[in-house]
């Protein structure tokens, strides 16, 4: 059965006091949102709020519900698609999401708005939960190192920037359809938090690869399954509906999950404002970040002509695009994600400076032998030269040391059910980005290690080196997928 994981949801009661989900359901039969005799929307049996369960046992292939296209709330279905399409150019922005946005807005704030039943299953905007509400110190103390204030940081930047270049002229130039209430940021903002976390994308066709993507856009019912990596049902896109289907058998009383795609926990906190429990997310990641890396590098020069040397060997991995200030090479479960980036970021920081010169003055990159010639699997990486495994090591020291938190203590959370009760949303979920049960890695115990309680271990180079870390965390599955690679 698929692992849970959940953002939470807060009830919007109806105007009479009562649920809103009869009202909504209602309104599914009215606009024509057919769903299966065999599921429901419900709060029981669902991992937290709203979500779908199976009524009936459901085979592989069934469809669970059917969405006309015309029940979509988007920029080409909202009251005032003709005044966005009359202002497509002066609406163009980097996240390309502000027609969508200001659709919301509008539709949001109307009080005869075709989408107010849909609305009133959303989360209440004032108790969203994703990282860009928590306060600074929160971000500090809960998810530092974890990339995930920084992402936030920028987020915010940009969303700034966006409302005041774009959204706020357009909102003053249009008083007479936006009301007063719509001029604030800090609305715009839970509005995107919504867009980040419940929109869809429809894919482009293969011969529209070279097309701008698609907009997104609200789902109504689609958006109230939860995700897990192992899910059990997928969205699909048709000219005049779009249709949940089963992925895989589902029986009765089971809840029915959607994918919000490949993604990290560091990532589905980021997006979304929840984790899914270890070992559920079976894409999850450990990611090193590139600068750490070069600082890694810096760190083992002795003089200024190395230092001097390192920085030219960076600025030539730059030049190939195989590296940048915002970028992290990431390692699966199974397989180095970014092999490619990383392989040829081991070979020239590591290789003699009279090969790197050599490799500077030639056009592109020769066929290797050796250690060079592998590819970079978790796998094969014990079999690389010492130095690259060197460089790695020292550059998973380093993301240790990011941490605000520490191996024992959050291992004795995980493991003391009373102490972990007591925990908030944000706690909980930061300790499952951070702080994952370690199994089946490839580490030498160091002290008797109780199940997810283990104080010390040893990270193995796979030559007789080896490295310990005593009461550091990794986040996500960073210790799981590092340790067993190298």
């Amino acid at each position: 059965m698929a692992t849970a994981a959940k953002r939470p949801r807060v009830e919007r009661l109806s105007q009479g006091g009562n649920s809103p989900l009869p009202d909504f359901l209602n309104w599914c039969r009215r606009v024509g949102l057919e769903l299966s005799s065999k599921v429901s929307v419900t709060r029981e049996g669902t991992v937290a709020g709203y979500g779908m369960v199976a009524l009936e046992d459901v085979q592989r292939g069934e469809l669970l519900f059917v969405v006309p296209r015309a029940v979509l709330l988007s920029q080409k279905t909202t009251a005032i698609r003709d005044l966005l399409e009359k202002e497509h150019g002066a609406l163009q922005s980097q996240s390309g999401w502000v027609p969508l946005l200001l659709a919301l807005l509008y539709e949001y704030l109307a009080e005869d708005s075709p989408w107010s039943c849909y609305f009133s299953l959303w989360p209440d905007l004032g108790s969203l939960q994703h990282p860009m509400f928590w306060s600074e110190g929160e971000l500090r103390q809960l998810l530092q190192g974890t990339g995930v204030p920084e992402a936030v940081q920028r987020d915010l930047a940009n969303i700034s920037q966006e409302y005041d270049a774009i959204v706020q002229p357009f909102l003053e130039a249009h008083p007479e359809i936006f009301p007063p209430q719509a001029r604030s940021l800090e609305l715009y903002r839970r509005l995107v938090a919504m867009v980040m976390a419940y929109s869809f994308q429809e894919p482009l066709e293969e011969e529209e690869d070279e097309k701008e993507p698609n907009p997104p856009m609200m789902v109504p019912a689609a958006d109230i399954l939860n995700h897990v990596a192992n899910h059990n049902a997928n969205l699909e896109y048709s000219p005049e509906y779009l249709r949940m289907v089963a992925t895989q058998p589902i029986l009765k009383g089971q809840e029915i999950f959607n994918t919000y795609g490949q993604m990290a926990n560091w990532q589905l906190v980021h997006m979304y404002g929840f984790a899914e429990p270890y070992p559920g997310n079976t894409d999850d990641t450990a990611d090193i970040q590139m600068v750490t890396v070069r600082a890694a590098a810096l760190q083992g020069t002795t003089t200024e002509e190395e230092r001097c040397l390192m920085c030219e060997r960076w600025d030539f991995l730059c030049q190939l695009e195989m590296v940048g200030e915002e970028g992290a090479f990431v390692i699966g479960r199974e397989e180095v994600l970014t092999e490619e980036e990383l392989s040829a970021t081991l070979k020239v920081l590591c290789m003699p400076a009279k090969e790197f010169r050599e490799l500077k003055e030639q056009d592109g990159w020769e066929e290797d032998d050796g250690d060079d010639s592998i590819t970079l699997t978790n796998k094969t990486i014990p079999k690389l030269k010492a130095s690259w495994k060197t460089l790695l090591r020292a550059s998973i020291l380093l993301t240790l040391q990011a941490y605000a938190t520490d191996l024992k203590s959050e291992q004795e959370l995980l493991s003391n059910k009373e102490a972990g009760a007591k925990l908030s949303w944000r706690e909980e979920q930061a300790l499952q980005v951070h702080s994952q049960v370690l199994e089946d890695v490839h580490v030498r115990r160091v002290s008797d290690g109780a199940h997810g309680r283990r104080a010390a271990f040893v990270v193995d180079m796979g030559d007789g080196l080896s490295t310990d870390v005593e009461h550091q965390c990794i986040y996500q599955l960073d210790v799981v997928a590092i340790a067993r690679f190298i």
